[in-house]
C-alpha cells in the first residue's frame, strides 16, 4: 500500500455511568497525519493518515473505565407518552432526541407512499412487536419486553448475516448478530415515535465452563438505548436479554452502525488480497 486514510470510533467518552481513566490510540506504522475531533454526537473520533509505503497497518486502542449500575428512572411515563414528549422536545432536547427518531440508513422506518422495502419493513417492525406496545404499557415494561422478545425470538448465529444485511431479512431468517438485535430494537422503538440510539462497545465474555479465557476472545459488541422522559437513556442489551447493562463498556452512539462503525477508510497501491482481523481483550482490573 502506497497511502491510506481511515476513521475511527474506537476511544472510550465519558458517560453518566461510565467514567475514562484513560484512553489512547496507537498506531503501528507511525502515521503521517491524524486530526481528532468530537463527532455530532459527541463520539471521539480519530482520523489517520499513512502517507508512505507500508504492508500492514495495526491500530490498537486501550482504555481504562470505571463503570457502575445505571439510576433506576423514578419515572415510568407510558410509551404513548414517552413518544408524545420525544416529539415535543425544544431546545437541547431536541438536539438530543429528535435525530433517533428518524429512520437511518440500518434502520429505515417510515412508510413511502409507495411500496418498497422501507414501507415493507416499517409494516414488519410494527406487527413484529405488537404485543409489547399493547396501549398505556409502561415504558420500563416495552424495553423489557422487546429485549426478551428478540433474545428468545431470535438466534444469535454469526454465519446468518453480514454488516449490509437489511432488517427485513434479519426478521425473515430469525437470526443474526449483536448489531442486527441492536438495530431491530432501535427500529421497533423508532416505528412508533420513541426515541431509541445504536451504542457500540465492548463485554466482556465469560470462557465456556472448564475452559481459561483466552486473551482476545472477547469481541466489539452493540446494544440500545430508550429515551425516557424526565430521566435520561437507558441502556438495554437484546443480545444478552439485559437492562440497564453494567459490564459494558460504551465507546459511542449514533442512528445506527454506520455512525459508530470501529474503523473504516480507504488504501491506494498495486492490487494485492487483503486480510482484516480484529482481537478484543475486556478484563477487570479490580
Amino acid at each position: 500500500m502506497l497511502d491510506g486514510y481511515s476513521v475511527t470510533n474506537l476511544l472510550a467518552r465519558q458517560t453518566p455511568t461510565q467514567r475514562v481513566v484513560s484512553t489512547e490510540l496507537t498506531t503501528d506504522p507511525e502515521i503521517d497525519e491524524r486530526d481528532d475531533r468530537s463527532d455530532v454526537f459527541g463520539n471521539h473520533v480519530a482520523q489517520l493518515g499513512v502517507h508512505h509505503p507500508h504492508t500492514r497497518l495495526v491500530v490498537e486502542a486501550t482504555t481504562e473505565v470505571v463503570t457502575q449500575p445505571q439510576t433506576e428512572p423514578r419515572v415510568n411515563p407510558t410509551w404513548e407518552q414517552a413518544a408524545a414528549q420525544t416529539l415535543a422536545a425544544r431546545g437541547v432536547s431536541a438536539l438530543e432526541v429528535l435525530p433517533f427518531i428518524a429512520g437511518s440508513r440500518f434502520v429505515p422506518t417510515h412508510v413511502e407512499k409507495h411500496t418498497d422495502n422501507r414501507g415493507v419493513l416499517r409494516s414488519e417492525l410494527l406487527d413484529a412487536f405488537a404485543s409489547e406496545f399493547a396501549p398505556g404499557r409502561s415504558i420500563l415494561e416495552t424495553i423489557g419486553g422487546v429485549c426478551s422478545s428478540i433474545f428468545t425470538g431470535y438466534r444469535f448465529d454469526q454465519s446468518s448475516t453480514t454488516v449490509s444485511t437489511p432488517l427485513s431479512e434479519v426478521m425473515d431468517k430469525r437470526a443474526g448478530v449483536c448489531q442486527d438485535f441492536a438495530h431491530l430494537a432501535v427500529g421497533a422503538f423508532r416505528a412508533r415515535g420513541v426515541a431509541a440510539r445504536y451504542v457500540s462497545g465492548y463485554i466482556e465474555t465469560d470462557p465456556p465452563p472448564g475452559e481459561v479465557k483466552t486473551i482476545g476472545a472477547d469481541a466489539s459488541h452493540a446494544w440500545c438505548a430508550v429515551w425516557v422522559p424526565e430521566h435520561g437513556w437507558v441502556d438495554f442489551d437484546p443480545t444478552n436479554n439485559i437492562v440497564g447493562p453494567d459490564r459494558h463498556v460504551t465507546i459511542g452512539w449514533g442512528r445506527d452502525y454506520a455512525d459508530v462503525a470501529p474503523i473504516r477508510g480507504v488504501v491506494i497501491g498495486p492490487t494485492s488480497r487483503q486480510k482484516l482481523s480484529v482481537a478484543v481483550d475486556v478484563a477487570r482490573l479490580d
